[in-house]
């Protein structure tokens, strides 16, 4: 069969430079699968991208499918036949295959002989249904909004102004957009040649460098770039910020790069860097440098889309370009150091929160107080929590931040700095936004911890206390995330907090705002709730954590330790047996009607495996005691994993719903003090 490298090429008006990569990788995958779909061996997809084109090349491409035997079944010759006449059904059957029916087959099976037409199909060719492949690619791209173009009613993420399909050095014939396919393709908008034709699939990516200038394989694109930033950082004794999303976007934003170093006046150094990247990066998409020993050089190094012939004025250029911007960040900063960040807390009651909820002032009074009272549970100083919690929101009315919405929290610590707060006040204003993200570190203090925990469970109480919780995939107050780093922060700080207690701290001080009576359950379970999302990221089962969950232990530390213990029980040879002879108990119980006895009679025991069990559990219950005071839970389920065999040997020789009423309640006793044993750690026959 024949085999040729598939060529598609959209030509459009300059794509998203931040969605470019997605819609890209999605394009390929979307093709990959309506060509295995339509039965077209390939060998390998892969996509090419560059800010004015989606291209693939689909490499060995069947020419068409196999040719197939088809299969239609019609009625039982019993019912096809009446008299030796053939009756309509079969009448019918043969009109709609096309066929006599003399010259129907038939096929015997078990239910008895039938009518059956059986054909050999011609597959179809790649020509004959690429145009139905590439529509399919291209509405399942995930464009968000659409763009009409000129006076046509086509849609696209961008108009589209050529297409290219070509099967090996043959021209496929389709049209979409209202284009015709052609070898015509687009170069460089500044060098090279503008137009280009394009004999083969083969020659596509090396006419189009050559004598287009276009580098359309993004991933080496992204290679040029970033070894080269790295090696002209090097070269000014520093190393480059290599952001990721950065480099992404900065390579979807060129066809042809040109790297090239440049920079500032030093006195603009003075001005907090965050400040400068983030002018440097966000507006400008340059890349700061670092001194080895982390600070902020007077150099960045940008990326141009044109090898010019004078690089000296290009350079000049977008150092003319960045330096109004430092100044407005200086400005900024000068501007705002002429007032403390104390000093701005009244300016926070004319900002809302939300309006059922009051001011950022009322919010960071209640941030204070929780922070001071959590502070005091986890040994932190409460004085400098509550201090922290209070000037918390301050920097969100400074000029910086207004203006730089992303430097929140990091100006607040600078100006803390320099207002001479006590450091553990200062990092607290960074660190109170932490976890920003997955992935992000959590606070490094004491004190920084107790005003992040406020801040998210005043959120939580706050948004819940209204009846706003998230919907479906909305979550407007980013509730999830704050629920999931109050986790993580408590978890992995090891601090011994209870989530209902420090709930019913933050609901007394909202007073009479909130409308839901039902609040504090509401947040403990929701937040009890993200604990799945935390541990299906490293692997443990959803049945672990729920297991563990039916317990509704609410202090989130201790219940990382039960799943902990949990996950690693299900290893043990007696997991399973224990499991499945826990859900026959909590079956048992479930449909015994009446009151169970609370304690087991021993002078009620007759069979020999009951007594063994009995004397076990006793035992088993004074041994453990303090191994559940001291929380050891992976002891105890080593312990209670020694319950194998005699459990096993209960339910074997022993009728638990014996006809003596008494006898049958002391049995029912006897396993319900064995569940309840289990269930000082988790639910395990939910495992």
């Amino acid at each position: 069969m024949n085999k040729q490298n598939l060529l598609v090429e959209l030509g459009t008006e300059e794509l998203p430079p931040k969605a470019l990569k997605k819609l890209a990788t999605a394009f390929a995958e979307s093709f990959s699968k309506d060509l295995n779909a339509f039965g077209l061996g390939f060998d390998s997809v892969k996509w090419f991208a560059s800010p004015r084109r989606l291209a693939l090349i689909a490499y060995n491409v069947d020419e068409s499918q196999e040719d197939r035997i088809v299969e239609k079944k019609g009625p039982s010759v019993a019912a096809a036949y009446k008299d030796g006449n053939p009756t309509p059904a079969a009448l019918g059957w043969a009109k709609s295959t096309g066929i006599t029916l003399d010259q129907a087959e038939t096929v015997k099976t078990d239910k008895g002989e039938w009518l059956l037409f059986k054909a050999k199909v011609k597959g179809f060719t790649i020509y004959q249904v690429l145009e139905q492949i590439l529509s399919n690619a291209v509405k399942s791209l995930p464009v968000p909004k659409m763009m009409h173009w000129g006076a046509t009613r086509f849609e696209f993420v961008r108009p589209v102004h050529t297409l290219c399909v070509l099967y090996g050095s043959q021209l496929v014939d389709l049209e979409m957009f209202g284009i015709k396919s052609s070898r015509t393709v687009r170069g460089h908008r500044f060098m090279g040649k503008q137009e280009l034709e394009i004999a083969s699939a083969d020659d596509y990516l090396s006419v189009l460098e050559t004598e287009g200038s276009v580098i359309a394989d993004y991933d080496k694109r992204y290679q040029m770039i970033l070894s080269s930033v790295k090696e002209q950082a090097a070269s000014l004794g520093g190393e480059a910020d290599l952001d990721e999303s950065l480099l992404n976007e900065v390579t979807s934003l060129v066809e042809y790069p040109c790297v090239l170093t440049a920079s500032f006046e030093e006195k603009f150094l003075e001005v907090p860097p965050e400040a400068l990247v983030y002018t440097m990066k966000g507006d400008q998409k340059y890349f700061p440098v670092y001194s080895s020993d982390g600070k902020l050089l007077p150099n960045f190094i940008f990326v141009s889309n044109i090898v010019s012939k004078d690089k000296s004025q290009v350079i000049a250029g977008n150092e003319r370009v960045v330096r109004p911007r430092l100044s407005d960040a200086e400005f900024f900063f000068n501007t705002d150091r002429k007032t403390t960040l104390a000093s701005r807390l009244d300016a926070l009651s004319s900002v809302m929160f939300q309006k059922q909820l009051g001011s950022l002032k009322e919010r960071s009074e209640r941030i204070s107080s929780l922070a001071e009272y959590i502070a005091s549970k986890i040994g932190a100083d409460p004085a400098l929590a509550s201090r922290a919690g209070l000037l918390s929101k301050c920097d969100l009315v400074t000029s910086m931040v207004t203006e730089f919405t992303d430097t929140q929290g990091v100006m607040g610590m600078h100006y803390a700095r320099l207002d001479g707060e006590p450091e553990d006040v200062a990092l607290s204003m960074f660190e109170q936004y932490m976890p920003r993200f997955a992935g992000d570190c959590i606070p490094s203090t004491d004190v920084s911890a107790s005003v992040s925990i406020a801040d998210k469970v005043d959120t939580l109480v706050g948004i819940i206390g209204i009846n706003l919780s998230p919907k479906g995939d909305k979550d407007p107050f980013g509730l999830r995330r704050s629920a999931i780093g109050l986790l993580r922060i408590i978890v992995e700080k090891g601090y011994d907090l209870d989530l209902e207690d420090i709930v019913s701290k933050s609901r007394s001080l909202y007073g009479d705002k909130l409308s839901n009576a039902n609040v504090e359950k509401e947040v403990v379970d929701y937040v009890l709730g993200r604990f799945r999302a935390i541990y299906q990221d490293v692997g443990i089962k959803s049945e672990i954590v729920l297991s563990v969950l039916a317990r509704r232990p609410t202090r989130p530390y201790d219940f990382h330790r039960r799943v902990e213990a949990v996950n690693r029980f299900t290893s043990n040879p007696a997991a399973e047996a224990l499991s499945a002879a826990n859900k026959r108990v909590s079956n048992i119980l479930s449909k015994a009607g009446g009151a169970i006895p609370q304690n087991p009679d021993a002078g009620l025991l007759s069979e020999d495996a009951e007594k063994v069990l009995f004397e076990i559990l006793e035992k088993s219950c004074r041994d453990l005691e303090p191994v559940f005071e001291q929380k050891n839970y992976d002891a105890a389920l080593e312990q209670l994993a020694q319950l194998r065999q005699p459990v096993d040997t209960f339910f074997e020789k022993v009728l638990v719903n014996a006809d003596d009423e008494k006898v049958r309640g002391n049995r029912l006793a006897i396993l319900s003090e064995l569940r309840n044993l289990f269930l000082r750690v988790a639910d395990i026959s939910l495992i």
